[in-house]
């Protein structure tokens, strides 16, 4: 009988999914090197830019991230003054980040370099297989996932069989 340790690896979608994911961020990561941007702060500068100043909590949740990665990303973009944090306009006990001049020139100046980080992902990959992983991608991120099946204990085990660990 298979268990949960003997399935392989490469049949697991988190781990695909993940892998990708450092991948294509590995690479915008590179491209983007050469203005003191990673990916993520990219993201985060181009999102308050063009929503205005957002809550941390709402910034999150439109980045699908959860607020402790988000603060260890706006840290830096807060020391350079690429954007400034404060009190909240309508709860002062919130706070929402607002992009600075000086983080919409390092925007501009980043753009280019993604632009380019994106044309040559298109001609690797393929428009067609791009614009579809997009869709999909968007999709995935919209997905509602039932936890029901996950919060169930692991069947019992006969007597005497022992488990199997992997290191």
């Amino acid at each position: 009988m298979e268990t949960p340790t003997d399935r392989k690896p490469e049949i697991c979608n988190c781990l695909a999914l993940r892998q990708a994911a450092r991948h294509v961020t590995q690479f915008y990561d590179r491209n983007l090197a050469e203005v003191g941007l990673r990916t993520t702060q990219y993201s985060i500068l181009a999102k308050l830019n063009r929503h205005g100043p957002l809550t941390i909590g709402a910034l999150a949740d439109d980045l699908v991230m959860d607020r402790t990665t988000l603060g260890r990303n706006i840290k830096p973009l807060e020391r350079d003054g690429l954007i400034v944090i404060e009190a909240g306009r309508d709860d002062r006990r919130s706070r929402q980040l607002q992009v600075t001049e000086a983080g919409r020139h390092r925007l501009q100046a980043a753009g280019e370099r993604w632009a380019r980080a994106q044309a040559a992902f298109e001609a690797g990959f393929g428009h067609d297989r791009t614009m579809e992983m997009r869709v999909m991608m968007r999709a995935l991120a919209d997905s509602v996932f039932d936890d029901a099946d996950t919060a169930s204990p692991p069947p019992e085990r006969p007597a005497g069989e022992q488990t199997r660990h992997r290191g």
